[in-house]
């Protein structure tokens, strides 16, 4: 199996230039929970975001090596692709890759996220509070690391 190619970081961020959220699941009310718990701007102090929505795993890794994706929220139940384990290939492949969120099917399944190398983990169903807050730090973080 090839390699990804080396992940083009999300480009520095102003108020005006919106964020990019890849949204990954083969179900699209998942897709669609996750698209209407983070709106256009989960944080006032944040840039609006667009999303990609992706119900495949091939297209996650085209999407996310070829760069622009600020983060990657992953549905841990998708099939016949889980995201967890795209995660790990994405982490262990993509140089740079962008931070990664998965949805896990129970809380108590957030260390099998800790083995893919996501830096977070909400679980199903969509809590919308605690999406919005997990991604508000994860983008701030990412910001962060862009403006050095």
């Amino acid at each position: 199996m090839s390699a990804i190619p080396e992940h083009r970081p999300a480009a520095a961020t102003t108020s005006e230039e919106p964020l990019t959220i890849l949204v990954y699941s083969d179900d699209v009310r998942t897709r669609e929970q996750v698209v209407l718990a983070l709106g256009r701007r989960p944080h006032p102090d944040l840039p609006e975001v667009r999303y990609v929505e992706v119900a495949t795993e091939p297209v996650v890794r085209e999407q996310v090596a070829g760069g622009g994706i600020a983060l990657a929220v992953l549905d841990g139940e998708a099939v016949p692709a889980g995201g967890m384990g795209i995660a790990k290939q994405l982490k262990d492949e993509v140089y740079g890759c962008p931070p990664v969120l998965v949805l896990t099917g129970r809380p108590q399944d957030a260390w099998l996220a800790t083995w893919s190398r996501a830096e977070a983990a909400v679980p199903h169903p969509v809590d919308p509070v605690l999406l919005a807050e997990t991604v508000v730090s994860l983008l701030r973080a990412r910001l962060a690391v862009s403006a050095r």
